[in-house]
């Protein structure tokens, strides 16, 4: 006989774990993409057929890996969990495919990074639902072609413009791109994530911490956690003032800007006169990378139109300035938002 769980062994491992939406009803925000999922999946169990494969991609943070989850949950399968840096060779490849049980959802986040050995094997496997295996080199080298059960692969990246098109074309359940959030969506799926974490705050707190999230539900959920330790540690009512407190603690600004982001504003600004000026240039006045302010910190300036991106190079914007308390080239000068 099989003992019961015990509270301990329900509890998910991680916080993250335990704030991810468990049904699409608790799935806020992206309503063209559930849709069309929930097309495909109810079609697909109409017809008792497996779900076409599918690719999501956008920025980090916004649920691609929720989606996956809910996807699998809602066919009933077993969702098998890998990534592209995780599978090196080809036979990594294979002892994954080749162990996945009829009906299976497999989920390759990052799948970017897959090279391009692994990529021609992985398209046989979904085309035909076939593995071909090259046995020994040179003139008396064969292929074996292991027939795979049906299986659906959902994938996830942040870069697709780094798969290859043969790749991308064999989604045929389809490619979905997931937008940024509202403030009003951010606050709601904080509002549920406040209740799991049993956290006490009021409406106006949360949207607070909504606006500084860079419609983000990741940095959301992460800003509402420091603030609920900060409240815990200095042992003060979780309200606005106390969320204010935590937020600049941490050097997020109004706007949802972070220390990084207003060295490059500033930067540009202060030493190149507002540009334009090139990545390297401004990589190298702030000794930083220059993949982290491409991929990290340029997405939202730009989202938030602080700075352009030209021909010639980053160029700030009167918004930009207005945001650093500066005033633009012939403006009138702005207060400095904190």
């Amino acid at each position: 006989m099989t003992d019961k769980p015990t509270e301990t062994e329900k509890v998910p491992r991680s916080l993250d774990q335990a704030l991810r939406p468990a049904d699409w009803g608790e799935y806020v925000g992206q309503p063209s993409i559930k849709e069309n999922l929930r097309i495909l999946l109810t079609a697909a169990k109409g017809r008792n057929h497996q779900p076409e494969h599918v690719l999501l991609y956008g920025p980090p943070g916004l649920g691609k890996t929720t989606l996956a989850h809910l996807m699998a949950k809602e066919i009933g399968a077993s969702l098998r969990s890998t990534s592209g840096p995780a599978i090196e060779r080809v036979g990594d490849l294979a002892s994954i495919l080749t162990n996945l049980s009829p009906g299976d959802v497999l989920f390759i986040d990052e799948i970017h990074r897959l090279n391009r050995t692994i990529e021609e094997v992985l398209y046989p496997a979904m085309e035909a639902g076939v593995l071909d295996i090259v046995i020994g080199k040179g003139p008396s080298a064969r292929t074996v072609q292991l027939e795979l059960p049906p299986f659906t692969l959902i994938s996830a990246t942040t870069r697709i413009s780094m798969l290859s098109a043969p790749l991308r074309s064999r989604f045929s359940g389809g490619v979905f791109r997931l937008q940024y959030y509202t403030d009003a969506e951010i606050a709601e799926i904080l509002k549920r994530s406040a209740q799991i974490l049993k956290i006490v705050i009021d409406a106006g707190s949360l949207m607070e911490i909504a606006c500084r999230s860079r419609s983000t539900p990741r940095t959301a959920n992460y800003l509402l956690k420091r603030a609920r330790d900060f409240a815990e540690v200095s042992g003060e009512k979780l309200d606005i003032k106390t969320v204010k407190k935590a937020l600049a603690l941490l050097e997020i600004d109004e706007g949802g800007l972070n220390q990084t982001d207003r060295d490059i504003l500033g930067v540009i600004m202060e030493k190149f006169g507002g540009g334009p000026v090139g990545l390297k240039t401004i990589a190298a006045a702030l000794s930083e990378e220059e993949g982290t302010i491409e991929e990290v910190n340029e997405p939202y300036l730009m989202q938030t139109g602080l700075l352009d991106r030209t021909p010639r190079g980053r160029v700030i914007t009167k918004k930009g300035y207005e945001h650093m308390g500066e005033s633009a080239p012939g403006g009138e000068q702005q207060q400095m938002k904190v």
